[in-house]
């Protein structure tokens, strides 16, 4: 078996976890740009989504299967955006991003969506049972 940095290095790339962090602060300046074609911006918001959200696909308790998730949905998520998105303008959104020193936002308001869609659906499931 790999070790976990090695794996960690083929995931996310050469540069390590600092360029995929580079990379999703420049999917939000490329969801925030008036350029950006549609389906670029709709991966671009949902890999964000994905990474504010407080809950996973699969729960990181589960061993290596709860990491895994994380490790490979969120670059390729990355990598369809860039693949949807001309190169130049991922070129200007990238060198902003690597020029900038603010991090992404922090979306209280998307967390709190998914926690009460998730509530929601464990409510429709118990009232299904029950029902």
């Amino acid at each position: 078996m790999k070790p976990l940095s090695r794996m960690v290095a083929v995931a996310f790339g050469r540069y390590g976890p600092a360029a995929l962090a580079t990379r999703l602060l420049a999917l939000w300046k490329l969801l925030r740009h008036p350029a950006t074609p549609w389906p670029a911006k709709a991966v671009a918001a949902l890999v964000l989504v994905y990474v504010a959200s407080p809950i996973d696909l699969i729960p990181d308790v589960i061993p290596v299967i709860g990491l895994l998730d994380d490790l490979v949905l969120v670059p390729m998520g990355v990598a369809l955006a860039i693949r949807l998105t001309p190169a130049p303008l991922w070129q200007h959104c990238l060198s902003e991003a690597h020029a900038s020193t603010e991090k992404l936002p922090r979306w209280f308001w998307a967390g709190a969506a998914v926690v009460v869609t998730w509530l929601l659906l464990i409510g429709l499931f118990v009232w299904w049972l029950i029902g």
